[in-house]
């Protein structure tokens, strides 16, 4: 039987500047020995989270957390308790790394995990890792076309790796012309693209994925047959919505105003941090974001940020 209260535990996300990623094997004695995990521990009664997160990895590895941004929360029933899985990115951190419990760490790459098996809960956090900092959205209307193929060469040639192809105002016809351009240029550089509108359009261009928009989301039942889906929300219940559907990540803004949304009520920060607070899946921050706004949308609980204008 399930036990009815659910375990608050804080995870770690340490990485390294070269973007690698701890995972701590399970010593022997404990359930699930031998499996790897993020390090972390429970939240003791009158415990932050963010402050079990600094015990745990200066009891547990030696480490003195500086930076650390919350991240998403992830529910998981074991047969043995059910957890509530808090994680954070330690993004900055002092001390030599060493097990207190005699355990083993491996440093792994999000694109390859190469330690097994991982604890059953973090299958979808490892998907979630992969996903680049950075959502580009196309501006090929603007811009004109040939000029657009131009700047996203050299964006991705930059390192941008993921990419929404969202091109409304153009007919069929150019649309589909301009995607297969944009998807084989992408994939030269090891970006993935995904279309906006049908999963049957993006399957018949090649792309990687599909993006719902928020009115597509909501009429949508079951998540499209793609390995990555992505979803537009503005509020509360688009967000719900996203994570029944099972979609990859989702889309959250206006945080601030913007040219190509004039009069539209914006999110701000505050707001933004509220609705993305316990959430299981990655969200990106859009409207008017540049790249230095990178920091500021993780200490509001992003997994990063999405750009039209200021992508290319």
């Amino acid at each position: 039987m399930t036990p009815t209260r659910r375990i608050e535990v804080a995870a770690a996300v340490v990485l390294r500047e070269d973007g690698r990623f701890l995972l701590a094997q399970r010593p022997a004695g404990k359930p699930y020995a031998g499996y790897w995990e993020f390090p972390g521990g429970k939240v003791e009664h009158g415990e932050s989270a963010d402050a079990a997160l600094c015990r745990e990895l200066r009891e547990e590895l030696g480490i003195e957390v500086e930076l650390a941004y919350p991240w998403i929360t992830r529910d998981y029933d074991y047969p043995h308790a059910a957890v509530r899985l808090r994680f954070f990115r330690v993004a900055a951190w002092r001390g030599t790394l060493h097990g207190r419990e005699s355990q083993q760490f491996a440093w792994q790459s999000p694109q390859s995990v190469r330690v097994s098996p991982v604890l059953p809960a973090n299958g979808p956090v490892l998907r979630a890792l992969a996903l680049p900092h950075v959502y580009g959205i196309t501006n090929a209307a603007a811009l004109g076309a040939s000029t657009f193929l131009e700047r996203a060469e050299r964006a991705l040639a930059s390192g941008l790796r993921l990419i929404q192809f969202r091109e409304k105002t153009l007919d069929t016809s150019a649309q589909r012309d301009l995607a297969k351009q944009l998807i084989s240029v992408a994939h030269r550089f090891g970006a993935r693209v995904l279309v906006n509108g049908t999963a049957q359009f993006a399957r018949e261009l090649g792309a990687d994925g599909v993006h719902l928009d928020s009115r597509t989301l909501l009429s949508t039942m079951s998540r499209p047959d793609f390995d990555l889906v992505g979803a537009s929300c503005h509020d509360e219940l688009e967000l719900q919505h996203a994570e029944k559907l099972g979609a990859d990540f989702a889309v959250l803004g206006p945080i601030q105003a913007t040219p190509s949304h004039p009069g539209v009520p914006t999110l701000g920060w505050q707001r933004f941090a509220a609705l993305t607070r316990n959430r299981p899946l990655p969200v990106f921050a859009l409207g008017g974001m540049r790249h230095c706004d990178l920091p500021r949308a993780w200490g509001a609980g992003a997994h990063g940020i999405s750009m039209l204008r200021r992508a290319w």
